[in-house]
């Protein structure tokens, strides 16, 4: 009897709490502007792969060498992002299944071994850039060699991933507050940094790519933004959340995961300009020449003040921490879908990680590192898009949820533009000109 009256009054984790007030909502017994805070966390979680380390280095780039000219590919990169990022939640909501799952599951062995090897060198080029720009901004604020920095990054982050034990609410709320601080952070940026306005809105409508190394960095966007292993992570994250009990349930849940698709990428996508804009603004005019994290940071006090460097510092290290702690999420359901069986969390940073100190080690521009490993990201890009597209347009699959005919041609041609790109930045590399 005081065994069940102590089950009786144990207090809901948080989690529990977010997955009961989500069954209520779906039941209809709640309603109001509170009910989507249930729903949100995965899209929230995703997001976190758009501010990562590797839009700061490329989007600096972008800013600096070419002011506000490339905040187009910025926003285009961002609609598609929001397009692939609701058909991946799509996919986990309607078969309980995640991209890496469904593909050992329909695709012959061969191509099932491509696609594991192709997503794992697509995380380690990720957490190459999440962990290598998180640790720059630790040895800039701390004054620590970039060794030492990383031992800080890789321990903060492993911290970080116990919180996965408690259920999926307490990491999603840290790192939704990481998005706060990267989000405010550059706010705070744009006030106090010149910005031309008319300059931004027309550039930001306005298609223009100056030269080749302009394209390059274009496509560096484009892999910092629409980023591999979010498309299979986002599956995962919906799945198992919370599970309809009819389709009038599950026809509520797809839509409310459509509106923390748009709402989180879209202020993902507004940050990412931001970081363009702030970087034309201090640095396009008599520093286009920058091209480095930290080139950047030490550049913005003579520049904008202070208290500008230290925005700067501070949604990176967010950003990197935040970051990485996704990516080690997305490279476990990664390799788990794709072989059946999970791998501790301590082996998986050890593994992705193993690059990042591969690259300090030998000497290796970081930044530089950062942006290139964005390009292998995007040259990654079209595999799951393209599985993506499929598996969400078979009926026998998705039944009444398979994509329509506008949604699947705006996919098919989000996907032919990343290919037709790699396609011009290869024969670029082979030293043909364009």
């Amino acid at each position: 009897m005081n065994e069940a009256l102590s089950q009786a009054v144990t207090p809901l984790t948080l989690t529990e709490q977010t997955c009961f007030h989500a069954r209520e909502a779906l039941a209809g017994r709640r309603s109001g502007p509170r009910v989507m805070l249930s729903f949100a966390g995965p899209a929230v979680v995703a997001s976190i792969a758009y501010m990562d380390p590797g839009n700061f280095a490329t989007n600096i780039q972008a800013g600096a060498g070419y002011g506000y000219t490339l905040l187009w590919v910025v926003a285009v990169a961002n609609l598609v992002a929001m397009l692939f990022q609701s058909l991946s939640a799509k996919l986990g909501l309607v078969t309980g299944r995640n991209l890496a799952e469904l593909c050992r599951e329909s695709l012959p062995h061969r191509y099932v071994y491509a696609m594991c090897g192709m997503s794992e060198i697509a995380a380690m080029a990720t957490d190459l850039a999440e962990f290598v720009g998180g640790a720059i901004g630790v040895s800039l604020l701390l004054h620590l060699p970039m060794m030492a920095s990383m031992l800080v990054t890789g321990a903060v982050t492993y911290g970080l991933l116990q919180f996965e034990r408690k259920g999926f609410r307490p990491l999603e709320l840290v790192i939704a507050a990481l998005v706060g601080v990267i989000g405010l952070s550059y706010l705070a940026e744009l006030l106090i940094a010149p910005v031309h306005w008319p300059a931004v809105f027309l550039h930001t409508v306005k298609p223009s790519i100056p030269d080749s190394n302009a394209l390059t960095i274009s496509v560096g966007i484009i892999g910092a933004t629409v980023m591999p292993h979010v498309l299979f992570l986002h599956s995962g994250l919906t799945q198992n959340r919370v599970t309809p009990r009819n389709e009038r349930e599950r026809t509520k849940l797809l839509k409310f995961s459509n509106i923390e698709v748009v709402v989180a990428l879209g202020v993902a996508g507004l940050i990412n300009m931001a970081m363009v804009i702030m970087a034309s603004s201090a640095f396009h005019h008599g520093h286009a020449d920058i091209a480095s994290i930290e080139t950047a940071w030490h550049t913005l006090t003579p520049l904008l003040g202070s208290a500008a460097a230290c925005l700067f510092l501070a949604a990176l290290i967010a950003s990197g921490i935040s970051s990485s702690v996704v990516g080690t999420m997305a490279g476990q359901m990664i390799m788990q879908g794709f072989v059946g069986f999970r791998i501790p969390v301590g082996v998986r940073r050890l593994v992705t990680m193993a690059p990042a100190f591969a690259v300090v080690a030998w000497g290796v521009d970081a930044t530089r590192a950062l942006v290139l490993s964005q390009v292998v990201l995007s040259i990654a890009l079209p595999v799951p898009m393209i599985a993506l597209v499929w598996f969400t347009s078979r009926r026998d699959l998705m039944g009444t949820y398979r994509n329509r005919r506008l949604t699947n041609a705006g996919a098919v041609a989000g996907t032919f533009a990343v290919l037709a790109l790699n396609v011009v930045l290869l024969l670029q590399t082979a030293g043909l000109s364009f």
